[in-house]
């Protein structure tokens, strides 16, 4: 299978491909290098599969028709580029909106002309619900939960596109949804909660578990916003990796649908408990310190995983005390590369 990957060099892209050159695939990477540690992932990437791998450097902003040409005969499509933080797209909405909305339409409209017959596979996001301030929660000493879900959030959550992220992203979506029912492109969106795991270098704006993990390992100052009971589903990078492979084998049912995707409410945490996980991996105390919430940020979220379970059999397979134990091992071992992006 042809498989291109855009953003093959953030943190999911480069987990992907690393997955897709294992199985003996050859694979076109298309990223325009901006995120930190994107332009190390890529040298990794070359050195280990040489010929497999095929780079070009894109811009989704305003390269449609390099896209074009390298979507004419591709079997699968990732678009896994994006501006991936709330308090980015607080501090600068237009970029973002350049970046997620625009870049996303731009994709599909590259498939369009090229005339593809490819899968697509949208990464989206949960804050497509936005505060959800009508749902009860209630909390105990170091967590919220929901009163009345048990399963978590399901797709059938009225939408609130709340941040400009969240409006980015949330329309992005949409359009990849429509461009399946007005154009017949075959695709399929995720949902995604928090994904976490190796090669992931963290900032204190995105991807928590990650820089929780290597602020804890390298003694950086950490601070929470909000009082730290904030709740999220958790999934390792491998496990939505299997789901994009299973939305692939099933497309005569996952066609043109949108699923939530994250640990479900097996694999929950809130800030405190995993600051409590890394003291206990660690063996000492960690000390932060607390600051304001972020515009947007959801008290809980945990996804319902059901229709994807449903359509696929696909489950998560890696519980959060084995995926963060890996990731304190991958952190610990990659001091060099960490320092050399500046991370810490």
């Amino acid at each position: 299978m042809k498989q291109v990957v855009v953003g093959g060099c953030g943190f999911i892209g480069y987990n992907l491909c690393l997955n897709l050159l294992e199985q003996g695939n050859e694979i076109i990477v298309l990223d325009n290098l901006s995120r930190k540690g994107s332009a190390r992932n890529l040298v990794s990437l070359q050195e280990q599969y040489k010929s497999l791998v095929k780079f070009d450097q894109c811009d989704i902003r305003h390269d449609i028709q390099l896209m074009s040409g390298h979507f004419a005969n591709a079997d699968v499509i990732y678009q896994l580029a994006g501006q991936v933080a709330v308090t980015t797209s607080v501090v600068d909405p237009r970029q973002d909106f350049e970046i997620n909305a625009r870049g996303t339409f731009n994709v599909l409209e590259a498939m369009r002309a090229s005339h593809s017959k490819a899968i697509l596979i949208y990464a989206s996001t949960n804050k497509v619900y936005g505060g959800m301030e009508e749902i009860r929660i209630a909390s105990n000493e170091t967590a919220y939960y929901y009163q009345d879900y048990p399963n978590g959030i399901s797709e059938g959550q009225q939408l609130d596109f709340h941040s400009p992220y969240g409006c980015s992203k949330g329309a992005a979506e949409q359009y990849v949804r429509d461009y399946s029912r007005i154009y017949d492109l075959r695709t399929i969106c995720f949902r995604q909660s928090c994904i976490y795991g190796p090669n992931q270098f963290g900032i204190e704006d995105q991807g928590w578990v990650a820089w929780f993990t290597i602020a804890a390992c390298y003694n950086k100052q950490i601070y929470i916003y909000g009082d730290g009971k904030q709740v999220r589903d958790v999934l390792h990078v491998n496990d939505l990796i299997d789901a994009y492979q299973l939305g692939i084998s099933h497309i005569a049912k996952t066609n043109g649908q949108i699923y939530n995707i994250g640990g479900g409410p097996s694999n929950v945490s809130s800030l405190l408990r995993l600051l409590g996980m890394l003291e206990k991996n660690l063996d000492r105390k960690i000390p932060y310190k607390f600051s304001d919430w972020r515009p947007g940020d959801q008290a809980v979220y945990i996804s319902d995983i059901t229709k994807f379970t449903t359509a696929t059999g696909w489950r998560p397979r890696i519980s959060f005390e084995q995926g963060l134990h890996s990731l304190i091992e991958w952190t610990r071992a990659n001091h060099e590369a960490l320092q050399s992006v500046g991370i810490i």
